[in-house]
């Protein structure tokens, strides 16, 4: 949930009591809760393990890293899948070591709280750099325009991968890209403010609501092109 949203629940709510749940559905599918009493103390993060639950942060050979370093978060419980259906390949990848890997980048803090910083796959990789989806999400969220983002990568002939945000704004604003790109502007480092921008009604997504990139960076990949 954007942490806009989260500040802007507890203004206009002060007696609701608010939990934040992480996981997968390999999880079954809580891994880590963010209780009432830390929302705002620990705005953004993802809370700590839920009971019979082990989390980690390991790096790209699954060696635990330091308090505060960004790594892949990994998992073990009793209430975790064993396999997937007929796919052994799939299973050995994701399972390896003992952890189940769930494909998200993380940190954890000095007080055991986990922040969800992004997917592996939807880390952007722009002139050299690492740039997280969600961070620059939650930067254009905070636009009062805004009332949905998605950012992603596409090809870029110079940059390698030119950060790009899809905007749907709230009823009745009328913000344009060059409003929302000076925002970013503003707001993030020039390396993460996105290079291109663009105004749409809707964003694609399934069943369950779950936001689909891959259909935007389809939709999207020659914005760049010539």
């Amino acid at each position: 949930m954007p942490t806009a949203v989260i500040e802007e629940l507890s203004q206009r709510l002060p007696d609701m009591r608010m939990y934040n749940f992480y996981g997968q559905t390999e999880m079954a599918p809580i891994a880590s809760i963010l209780r009432p009493e830390d929302q705002m103390r620990k705005l953004g993060s993802a809370g700590r393990p839920a009971l019979n639950v082990e989390t980690r942060i390991v790096d790209e050979d699954d060696h635990p890293v330091a308090v505060g370093d960004v790594g892949e978060i990994v998992h073990r419980s009793p209430h975790l899948i064993s396999q997937y259906y007929n796919d052994p390949d799939k299973t050995a990848e994701a399972f390896r070591g003992g952890w189940f890997h769930s494909g998200d980048l993380g940190r954890f803090d000095a007080d055991g709280y986990l922040y969800i910083i992004d997917r592996k796959k939807d880390m952007i990789k722009s002139g050299g750099e690492n740039v997280a989806s969600r961070e620059v999400e939650e930067a254009i969220f905070r636009h009062p325009d805004v009332a949905e983002v998605a950012v992603f990568g596409v090809a870029h002939p110079k940059w390698i991968e030119g950060v790009t945000a899809v905007v749907v704004l709230k009823a009745g604003a009328d913000a344009t890209a060059d409003d929302i790109h000076a925002y970013c502007q503003a707001h993030l480092s020039h390396f993460k403010a996105p290079k291109h921008i663009e105004i749409t009604d809707e964003l694609p997504k399934n069943a369950s609501g779950k936001l689909l990139k891959r259909e935007l960076r389809d939709r999207y990949r020659d914005v760049f092109a010539g």
